[in-house]
């Protein structure tokens, strides 16, 4: 079978273990996204097999049209919003999924950017490379306030490490989060305003929706302290368009650090937030660590293991009638 492989950013996936499963196909890989719609198409034209890597690869009806050759889309991940599922059922592509939903990884790099930014860890080691002397004082993270938009699976992982370094652990979001918050002992906020005026550091972990897009505006940013760190390793879309740098530019928050960007990846330093001193950029690494990818990418080549065989597939669009070979 001829097998595409399309953003392969860390060019990687070949030196996992489970590329075992597939290396005996015909396997293309690139590296860098398709710089439109027409040459996404001519690198997936041949291609039996596409395996879409979460959110990376996009997979509009424009494209899937265009791909009479294509029998399945094998995702990296549970889900993905850059698939259009009816386009694909209506062409008898099928799309297969995995199962795994590992927090433990978006957790760690959360709580990584809060220790860097709260302690000017990439300024001051960047300024020692140039042979410059220091120039800041940082702030502790014990006994300050850690605010937790959303009490979910990554949210729960950061709070409790925030109280393990002494962290006031402060909660807000739906019932389900406060009722967590309280059994876990954490303290909850009164409302949403009072998450962005007490927190020192704020870390979002609310899932992506529609009503969830943009639910961080420019007055909620305007509440916290001249002080604080907000922390965004869910979605960018969480945040109305610009607010966030704005309200950097404007002092509150004092800082900011991010891992997901509305349009990725983000190439040549094209992004506003990268020319402000006080924001730590990071090109989405939360997921992005060995036993992830290979959790990760063992489902999918599963998946294409029991679709070459001619197996029973985990299909996101079970309704699909395959289209033949």
């Amino acid at each position: 079978m001829k097998i595409v492989i399309p953003d392969d950013y860390q060019d990687i996936v070949h030196r996992l273990a489970c590329f075992s499963m597939i290396r005996h196909h015909e396997v293309t890989r690139y590296r860098e996204p398709a710089r439109n719609l027409d040459e996404a198409v001519e690198r997936l034209r041949d291609a039996d097999v596409a395996v879409a890597i979460r959110e990376r690869g996009e997979f509009p009806r424009e494209v899937i049209e265009r791909l009479p050759k294509l029998r399945l889309i094998a995702l990296v991940g549970r889900s993905s919003r850059m698939i259009d599922f009816g386009a694909c059922t209506e062409h008898g592509i099928m799309v297969s999924t995995g199962v795994s939903n590992s927090p433990d990884s978006p957790a760690e790099l959360t709580v990584a950017l809060m220790l860097a930014a709260r302690r000017n860890i990439a300024l001051e080691a960047e300024r020692m490379k140039r042979g410059d002397w220091p120039c800041t004082l940082s702030h502790r993270l014990r006994g300050s306030t850690l605010g937790i938009y959303s009490l979910g699976a990554i949210g729960k992982l950061v709070a409790q490490a925030g109280a393990g370094l002494g962290m006031n652990v402060l909660v807000w979001g739906r019932e389900n989060s406060l009722s967590a918050a309280r059994a876990a002992g954490y303290a909850t906020a009164a409302s949403e305003n009072e998450l962005f005026e007490k927190s020192d550091i704020l870390s979002l972990h609310v899932r992506l929706s529609r009503d969830t897009a943009g639910i961080v505006g420019s007055d909620d940013l305007a509440r916290m302290k001249p002080t604080a760190l907000l922390v965004n390793t869910a979605r960018a879309e969480l945040i109305a368009p610009g607010a966030l740098y704005d309200a950097l530019r404007k002092g509150r928050p004092g800082y900011a650090a991010v891992d997901v960007y509305e349009k990725e990846p983000v190439m040549n330093g094209d992004y506003p937030l990268l020319n402000l001193p006080n924001a730590l950029c990071v090109p989405h690494l939360g997921w992005a660590e060995w036993e992830n990818f290979e959790l990760y990418f063992t489902e999918a080549f599963e998946q294409i293991v029991a679709f070459e065989k001619g197996g029973k597939l985990r299909l996101a669009n079970p309704d699909v009638k395959p289209r033949a070979a």
